[in-house]
């Protein structure tokens, strides 16, 4: 018997006559935004506070309790910086410094990740394993034998000291030996038909292919050589030859800290790095994403 006959109406007689249907409430962004909105909020909320304490003076940072704004813009710290005979020539040598290991990095990473993703030879597969191994030892059990080597090759306390050791690394040969293997080889073997070395092979056609990869080392690259502190502490010992990060150490004293003057300085120093991932940001989501783990 149906639900009519029986005395309990249907769902769709339930609906008064003449009424429209229904409409699901439609919202202008994903509903993940709900969420990931407020976590954004919270990872940026250092670079808020780092932002309004550069503005303020050194008495507001060190009052306690601390203000959370400041009571007028204060730009000494920003003076102090740029007034700083030697930031133009810290900022130069880690623009410098950077700017090489990332070359390196896209041209030495690029070469390897090649070999290992197209090309067989004995002991590959073992040497791919050494390599990759070296990314588990830290770097406090090889910066004194590193140390060393620069010594022997006479380029401590210079720029060569912190550009040497970064001309490539194994993440950027294992992340283009990544995406290459997500390339099909059809396009490759076309251009050997034609008569294609291999070089000629993967500057032509490969890297064009592989933005989203190249723009990943890139960026990774130049954010841990901008940002390293460690091994230019080391390595340097006269400030004509510092980085940015270890000059702005000199801004903190023993007995006297200028907070303002640190925190402008970092201002400017984070600055790059930012628009160099938001150039970038595309690629680098891209590259994630399509570079796979394959054996």
């Amino acid at each position: 018997m149906s639900a009519t006959t029986s005395g309990h109406p249907s769902r769709s007689s339930a609906r008064p006559a003449g009424s429209p249907p229904r409409r699901r409430v439609r919202l202008p962004f994903s509903a993940w935004h709900l969420l990931l909105a407020p976590l954004a909020l919270v990872f940026a909320i250092p670079l808020i506070w780092l932002l309004l304490s550069s503005v303020m003076s050194d008495a507001e940072i060190n009052r306690f309790p601390p203000a959370l704004w400041p009571s007028g813009i204060d730009l000494g710290g920003y003076r102090y910086v740029l007034g700083n005979a030697m930031f133009p020539r810290w900022f130069a040598n880690s623009l410098i410094v950077s700017v090489v290991a990332v070359a390196s990095n896209l041209l030495l990473g690029a070469l390897g990740g090649y070999a290992f993703a197209r090309m067989r030879f004995a002991g590959s597969r073992v040497l791919l394993a050494l390599m990759l191994a070296t990314m588990a030892i830290p770097f406090q059990l090889t910066m004194i034998p590193t140390f060393l080597v620069m010594k022997r090759l006479g380029l401590n306390d210079t720029l060569g000291a912190l550009i040497v050791p970064s001309l490539v690394t194994p993440f950027a040969v294992f992340l283009f030996r990544q995406f290459f293997l997500s390339l099909p080889r059809e396009l490759e073997e076309a251009a050997w038909m034609d008569g294609c070395s291999r070089l000629r092979v993967l500057f032509l056609i490969v890297l064009p292919l592989s933005r989203p990869a190249l723009g990943t080392v890139a960026v990774l690259t130049f954010l841990t050589t901008w940002n390293d502190l460690t091994w230019p502490l080391i390595a340097i010992n006269h400030d004509t030859q510092y980085t940015l990060q270890l000059g702005l150490t000199t801004f903190q004293g023993q007995h006297h800290t200028h907070w303002s003057a640190v925190m402008a300085g970092n201002v400017i120093t984070v600055l790059p790095v930012l628009l160099a991932f938001l150039f970038a940001q595309k690629s680098f989501i891209q590259s994630i994403t399509s570079s796979g783990i394959k054996g």
